[in-house]
């Protein structure tokens, strides 16, 4: 598991360390915290804080982007009209999402995964089947987005 003080590990190597200076480097030690991985993260309760559930989405979905594969997610028939779409994610690099209605591409968003939010506005012309697709290059990741009309 990846350690967060690669000082430490450096430091121990020395044979010039005298007893202060060990003593700091284990006080050190033990204020380090291994990173937390994706693999590991509890997705509700990283979403509960980076993207709570929107009671009026047509479309939502959260979770861990572990490969390279994409994640879709379809609402059988989402009406027309102005919609915005929001999205974050966490774990280093980007996640793209794409939307499409009855096959036909409406937009793409892209999101940096540092638990920022960020938003793109669709317009549905008419009611069909909706596609959200997640991706990422960058994996693993968690994703989360929702599909809202306009307000």
């Amino acid at each position: 598991m990846a350690e967060r003080c690669p000082l430490v590990s450096r430091a121990l190597i020395s044979r010039t360390l005298g007893t202060a200076a060990a003593a700091a480097m284990m006080l050190a030690a033990t204020a380090c915290s291994p990173m937390v991985s994706i693999e590991n993260a509890d997705v509700p309760q990283w979403r509960a804080t980076a993207l709570p559930s929107d009671s009026q989405a047509v479309l939502q979905d959260s979770g861990k982007i572990l490969n390279r594969n994409r994640i879709v997610q379809s609402a059988v028939s989402v009406p027309a009209g102005d919609y915005t779409l929001t999205i974050t994610c966490d774990g280093g690099g980007k996640a793209f999402f794409v939307v499409t209605l009855a096959g036909e591409e409406l937009t793409e968003a892209g999101a940096a995964c540092n638990g920022s939010r960020e938003t793109a506005k669709i317009a549905v012309p008419k009611a069909g089947r909706m596609e959200i697709s997640a991706s990422s290059v960058d994996a693993p990741l968690l994703y989360a987005y929702h599909l809202v009309p306009a307000r």
